[in-house]
């Protein structure tokens, strides 16, 4: 069993924040893979879905965004799971609009879902970082991910929540490499490869 986490703030106003890019992601691996109804549970909404071969637990905490940590943390000891058995989608300023990368462990650069997470259950678990650009002054970052994705945006953010459902399969059986690699063909044969972040050329 494992537990896929979006990171994100609940209610309305922030739904289409830059900073819920993990929830949406969540929100399509759960249709995609007809997941049980959400409900309320571990400080969170959760469902259940079979992906590939493995059970998974899709979690939302509601928790607001700096205590993400708390409603992972009572799931991982209710199922009596490891860090390794996690994973948390989250919204990366570090990585160019519509690139996604992952890793194991490593900082949080900053990021209070990540610093929250590591606080409650330590540091090794899987981070499927997202890219959405960086505003180019720190000081801007706060705003930056509080607001909505604009609609220019919107292709490419569905693209790669599209993306991470398709291949959710092949993240659930521990191929993170094949995982990464599909998600970026995809968002290619997308059109989605020139997108760049503010001040940067694409790669």
């Amino acid at each position: 069993m494992l537990i896929f986490a979006g990171l994100g703030n609940p209610g309305a106003r922030y739904a289409h924040n830059r900073h819920n890019i993990g929830f949406m992601a969540l929100d399509t691996i759960a249709r995609a893979h007809r997941a049980s109804p959400w409900r309320s549970r571990f400080q969170a909404e959760a469902c259940e879905a079979t992906i590939g071969t493995e059970k998974v637990i899709l979690l939302k905490p509601q928790t607001y965004m700096n205590e993400s940590g708390r409603a992972v943390g009572e799931a991982m000891r209710f199922f009596k799971l490891t860090p390794a058995d996690v994973v948390a989608f989250h919204d990366e300023l570090d990585l160019a609009p519509a690139k996604l990368r992952i890793k194991l462990g490593g900082g949080n650069a900053g990021h209070n879902g990540l610093r929250s997470l590591t606080a409650m259950i330590g540091n090794e678990y899987r981070r499927v970082r997202m890219g959405i650009g960086h505003p180019g002054d720190k000081a801007l970052v706060h705003g930056y991910v509080l607001n909505d994705f604009g609609k220019a945006e919107q292709p490419w953010v569905e693209d790669l929540c599209t993306a991470c459902a398709d291949n959710a399969a092949l993240l659930a059986s521990g191929d993170d490499a094949g995982f990464q690699n599909k998600v970026h063909l995809f968002m290619d044969a997308r059109g989605h490869g020139a997108v760049k972040r503010l001040g940067e050329k694409a790669d």
